[in-house]
């Protein structure tokens, strides 16, 4: 039997000794037991409740919260990444791994790639990626298989491999057995068995089995003009030819396309309503019941899949972050794990969804975030600016942090001191006077010291003199208030030479 092209160079076929043989078993065999009869609800298959997986996916509410979540999920932008030396992981560029993530086949792009892996895994529980590899062994292209042509088996030594049924589009010509490690098996919720995921629709069939039997309800009765079903009665025993003929005569004139003429009726007959009308049954509650359940089992707010009103907060990016944990998180985490292993990436290297855009704020939330992001010095201004895909400007490489912000550092080393808020602060040393030129110049006079007190987010700086420098030393000292300090600084009728007053 001859490989497909995909797996050529992977596998090589050789006559396995007695010893070397192992026996393959599927699943279902090797757990043993009684076979598993999967039921909505017990003895659902006794009662003819059957649920029809292609038909449950034409319900509009299951419908709209698998496209949904695909959609969403494919719209994000997977980022590669790698742990920088200070821990932090940044976005790099790497030429083994860029090319698949950007284009994972000839067939599909990264947008129905994605889309393709979430709609098997909410359809069926399971997705099935196959690698392709080049000749270095190099993983170059995923395909998403039909899971319902994937089978995986276990061997008796407990190693895993899956059975893969011919497929042309993952270049499958014939049936085949790959190892595991030639898999990326992505899966939700394995009640049964740690292989087999199970489908939201497991819970969510008889809910939309319900509605659907409403809405086909509903249609025949519009299809019957909004004429509900009776019954005609005599006033006497009548012969079952003549009910027979009866009812033919009045199917044939008063239901359909003739619903709603007039019938003249004789010899005391009478018809009387039997099928309660849309109002009476509550046809519209319980249409709604069926899309709220529905929305529930798949973890989806109901307002997002067309069911319900819109909540009235107004901010937007607190219910995209609600949608995203209960709904979407898991299923991304889940997604990046599988891809870091099937291309098989170091610890220090991984994938990330970018979900910037799926939790994007309002313009003015957002400009009022990165205001403050970059006002705190957590963030650069070309960094913010980066968020609004704007270019970089001279200068906005740096945190910036205003003037009277002090350091933890500054303010350990203040509070080390014995009396932390008494201290002086230090004069500044008089600067050496400059050399005398030759020929006698005139020498110039020193500046005299100044001292520098913030006070009620004022600075005054004042030189030296006898009387200022004494006041200065009771307002430092606490002698005095400082009311008591502007009062009397005022009476000296200092020069501004002496008195000068800025803001901090």
């Amino acid at each position: 039997m001859r490989l497909p092209a995909i797996l050529s160079g992977l596998i090589k076929r050789r006559q396995p000794s007695a010893i070397e043989t192992k026996a393959l078993s599927s699943i279902t065999e090797n757990r043993g037991g009684w076979f598993r009869l999967f039921e909505s609800f017990p003895g659902a298959w006794q009662t003819n409740v059957v649920v029809d997986r292609n038909l449950v996916l034409s319900y509009h509410a299951v419908y709209a919260c698998m496209t949904l979540i695909a959609s969403d999920i494919s719209k994000l932008r997977v980022k590669l990444m790698r742990r920088e030396e200070n821990g932090i992981w940044a976005e790099f560029k790497n030429a083994a791994y860029d090319p698949v993530l950007r284009r994972p086949n000839p067939i599909q792009n990264r947008v129905q790639f994605w889309e393709g892996w979430m709609l098997s895994k909410l359809i069926r529980g399971n997705t099935y990626v196959l690698k392709g590899r080049d000749s270095r062994g190099v993983v170059n292209r995923l395909y998403v298989l039909d899971p319902t042509r994937v089978t995986p088996m276990i061997a008796d030594d407990g190693s895993v491999f899956y059975e893969l049924s011919a497929d042309n589009v993952a270049g499958l010509t014939q049936d085949v057995i790959v190892p595991a490690r030639e898999i990326i098996h992505d899966r939700m919720n394995c009640m049964f068995h740690p292989l087999v995921g199970v489908s939201p629709i497991f819970a969510a069939g008889v809910a939309a089995t319900q509605g659907l039997r409403i809405q086909n309800n509903s249609a025949w009765f519009f299809g019957n003009r909004s004429q509900p079903g009776g019954v005609l009665t005599a006033p006497g025993a009548i012969s079952n030819e003549t009910a027979a003929r009866l009812k033919e005569n009045w199917d044939n004139s008063f239901t359909g396309e003739n619903s709603g003429k007039v019938a003249v009726l004789g010899d005391g007959l009478k018809y009387e309503q039997m099928m309660l009308t849309a109002e009476e049954s509550q046809l519209i509650e319980q249409l709604k019941w069926t899309s709220e359940v529905v929305c529930s089992v798949f973890h989806v707010p109901p307002y997002k899949a067309g069911v319900g009103v819109m909540p009235s907060n107004s901010n937007i990016q607190s219910l995209n972050i609600e949608y995203y944990s209960q709904c979407l998180q898991s299923l991304i985490e889940a997604a990046e794990i599988c891809l870091d292993e099937g291309l098989e990436m170091g610890p220090d290297i991984g994938t990330e969804f970018d979900v910037d855009n799926l939790l994007r704020m309002d313009t003015v939330t957002m400009v009022t975030a990165e205001k403050e992001a970059v006002g705190a010095g957590i963030k650069s201004p070309n960094e913010a600016r980066r968020r609004f895909d704007l270019p970089p400007v001279d200068g906005g490489d740096t945190p910036y942090l205003q003037q009277q912000n002090f350091s933890l550092a500054a303010l350990a080393k203040r509070d080390s001191q014995p009396d932390p808020f008494n201290v002086a602060p230090t004069q500044q040393e008089a600067a050496p006077p400059p050399a005398e030129p030759e020929g006698g110049a005139t020498k110039h006079a020193l500046p005299k010291p100044r001292y520098r007190i913030p006070c009620d987010r004022k600075v005054f700086a004042a030189e030296e003199t006898t009387a200022s420098g004494d006041l200065i030393k009771a307002l430092l000292s606490n002698t005095i208030s400082y009311e008591q300090f502007k009062a009397s600084w005022s009476g000296l009728q200092t020069s501004r030479a002496e008195f000068e007053m800025g803001a901090a």
